[in-house]
């Protein structure tokens, strides 16, 4: 059964990402977008590739607000980074920290390390089981960090996983 909830939301997927792309919607062309999904799919499944670790991920709310969450992050940490750049008097204290992971699964965890990778100033250096030893640029990124919010963020949206 979980194959089978594995192709269909790949297929729903594909579809999802074919409508947003193609910006085309009258029948002949949803038709076509449809087949080819259709198409896809059955390639991928007789080629046995749809796995536990290959899903695809059925985009939910939870998901969409983790993604413009991390966006933000991302974006308010380029300036911070830059800033610093700018303005060599402000304070620079490279960090390496350890973190706890709070995932249950590989693939959360991997979410969790390249999050954390993703935000300027921070880069995850190792993974080990439920440690993650981190770069953090200052000590306002380090002090983030271990306050555990984007490891919260991630293991609320890992059941998607």
């Amino acid at each position: 059964m979980s194959k089978l909830r594995h192709t269909l939301n790949l297929a729903l997927f594909l579809f999802a990402t074919w409508l947003l792309l193609s910006g085309h919607y009258t029948p002949l062309m949803l038709a076509l977008g449809l087949l080819s999904t259709l198409l896809v799919v059955v390639l991928v499944t007789r080629a046995d590739l749809i796995d536990q670790e290959n899903q695809p991920i059925l985009i939910k709310p939870s998901v969409l607000f983790y993604w413009l969450w991390l966006g933000r992050e991302i974006y308010r940490s380029n300036i911070d980074v830059a800033w610093r750049i700018l303005h060599p008097a402000l304070p620079i204290s490279p960090n390496i920290i350890t973190v706890h992971a709070g995932q249950k699964t590989e693939l959360g965890r991997v979410t969790y390390a390249n999050s954390i990778t993703l935000i300027p100033g921070t880069v995850t250096m190792d993974v080990d089981e439920d440690t993650l030893i981190v770069h953090a640029l200052t000590q306002a990124a380090a002090t983030s960090l271990k306050n555990g919010d984007i490891n919260r963020r991630v293991c609320d949206i890992e059941d998607i996983f």
